[in-house]
């Protein structure tokens, strides 16, 4: 009985410091009282690869996090289960249900200022409903957080731009390719690298300071994305990322970004809102002087 008692008290010696290091009672993982996003977007350069992947998902979709479990949150964050749950020690929780009453608090304090305007559905909504309703709070979400600073930056140097260079991959090549149509229509002439083909390396490599790069990603950036920008930047070129995750790395090396919301309930992210962006760029370049592209409009209508 003795010894079984002497071995354990320093195993409760090290449960009850561990307990009195625990987030749960001293909150370490967010000291000075910071919400849980801005926690993560302050360490975000300590974390390796695949947590910055968590790290991205949960900071700009924290409503979906709030209610995933483990395993989904690591699908949508296309990593794994295990790495969620290092990314919550990191952080200095425990585990992963600590991190996410944490993201159900910022959730719950943020849900006054988000529903004044009501819901749109009620809250037994079906799955067609709930996916409606992502991408109509994805629109109106993305249209809050961008300013009109940022908007008219972007269309000035698309306006002014002498070669546009529009970079998207994988789901975002269809992003590319509708930009660049709708581009033509103001004749606007824009080029489209879409793989890592040597035609596409090639079309990179006329990449100059009248260049205007424009980069799409969702999530993790594409490695090609990424060399791209670096490349425009390294030849001074002019670069715009628009893009779905606020610490994308793509963002790191832009000189302007547009910001746009994906949450989804589905097994994909929302495109409403980049849908959204797209369409008012053009937009934006049209009412830039609409007397000179009004009879090309007209004739393109008329077809």
């Amino acid at each position: 009985m003795s010894k079984t008692a002497t071995k354990s008290r320093p195993t409760e010696s090290r449960t009850r410091s561990a307990q009195s290091r625990s987030p749960r009672n001293g909150r370490q993982a967010r000291p000075n009282g910071k919400t849980l996003s801005t926690y993560i977007t302050e360490r975000f350069d300590e974390f390796s690869r695949s947590q910055k992947d968590v790290a991205r998902y949960i900071v700009d979709h924290l409503d979906e996090a709030a209610f995933q479990t483990a395993e989904e949150l690591a699908r949508r964050a296309n990593t794994s289960s295990s790495t969620v749950v290092r990314f919550s020690q990191a952080l200095g929780f425990e585990g992963y249900p600590e991190l996410q009453q944490a993201a159900i608090e910022e959730y719950r304090n943020r849900a006054p200022e988000q529903d004044g305007a009501g819901q749109l559905f009620d809250f037994d909504h079906s799955e067609f409903e709930s996916s409606l309703a992502a991408d109509h709070g994805n629109v109106e979400d993305t249209a809050r957080n961008l300013t009109r600073e940022q908007v008219e930056a972007c269309v000035s140097a698309l306006g002014s731009a002498h070669r546009v260079m529009i970079v998207g991959v994988d789901q975002m090549a269809f992003f590319a390719s509708y930009l660049r149509q709708l581009l033509a229509l103001l004749d606007i002439r824009a080029e489209v690298v879409a793989s890592p083909r040597q035609d596409s390396i090639t079309r990179l490599g006329r990449v100059d300071e009248d260049t205007l790069v424009i980069a799409f990603s969702a999530g993790r950036a594409h490695p090609l994305v990424v060399r791209a920008m670096k490349l425009a930047r390294h030849r001074r070129a002019r670069t715009l990322s628009i893009s779905d995750a606020t610490l994308s790395e793509v963002g790191e090396h832009a000189e302007l970004t547009l910001y746009y919301s994906s949450n989804s309930p589905s097994f994909t992210r929302s495109n409403a809102a980049l849908l959204g962006v797209v369409q008012a760029l053009a937009y934006g370049i049209y009412a830039r002087d609409k007397a000179a592209f009004k009879d090309r409009i007209r004739a393109f209508k008329l077809k």
